[in-house]
């Protein structure tokens, strides 16, 4: 038995887990996915790792699968825990001594996304709707659920400072990419994992949340990372 340990965006609660987390239990598994203090003003990344290290407690067999903003925790609570794998899911990749703040200049995503929404008919500036941006691919049911019940303020507290850990941590790490997101483009994320983690990114169907859309298949793909080891 594996002991899965879900992290999650900013801006939301770990609720949208659900459908992986009952996936992974039918396999046998434990699952850990505490809620982040992100609208704690007080809070940044290295309390976000506290929260869930400390949801960890004792347990072992450890897979970290860390979404989204929560790419920039997922490494730290693997510098302080004994993790058999990091897994990032369409995840931010940080780098030594880069604030989260600063992330979106330095990795050139806004040009990025232009491009892509150029690509797909939207016009420049436009901003468009959660579930058209986010959650497409997301069934209506839960995409209506996660949009009226489960976003969260987020506090600014954890983007101004420095990204704390010299270098990537000592774990195994796979990159699994969502290749229909729009907010984090396949081709822009291709070359950030490329560039920051030294490997190529597998790919699974799904919008930013494949976790809502796909959660058999993230289940099945996070079982074959783990026994591939």
């Amino acid at each position: 038995m594996a002991t899965y340990v879900l992290i999650h965006a900013a801006a939301v609660d770990s609720w949208y887990w659900g459908p992986l987390s009952a996936a992974l239990r039918d396999r046998g598994h434990d699952v850990v996915a505490p809620d982040l203090p992100c609208d704690d003003e007080s809070a940044g990344l290295e309390e976000y790792a506290d929260t869930v290290v400390e949801a960890i407690g004792g347990r072992t067999g450890l897979v970290v699968v860390a979404h989204s903003f929560g790419g920039f925790t997922g490494p730290l609570v693997c510098d302080r825990v004994p993790a058999d794998l990091l897994v990032m899911l369409q995840a931010q990749i940080p780098a030594p001594a880069e604030s989260p703040g600063e992330w979106w200049g330095n990795t050139g995503y806004w040009a990025a996304r232009e491009e892509a929404d150029r690509r797909r008919g939207v016009p420049g500036g436009t901003e468009e709707d959660t579930l058209s941006l986010v959650l497409h691919d997301t069934p209506a049911d839960l995409a209506a659920e996660f949009v009226a019940r489960h976003q969260r303020h987020q506090a600014p507290t954890p983007f101004g400072k420095p990204w704390p850990l010299a270098s990537w941590p000592d774990v195994p790490t796979r990159f699994l990419l969502a290749a229909g997101d729009r907010f984090f483009p396949a081709e822009f994320m291709r070359g950030i994992v490329t560039e920051r983690l030294g490997f190529q990114p597998d790919e699974m169907p799904g919008d930013h949340c494949p976790m809502l859309g796909h959660p058999k298949e993230l289940a099945d793909r996070l079982e074959a990372y783990r026994t591939g080891l």
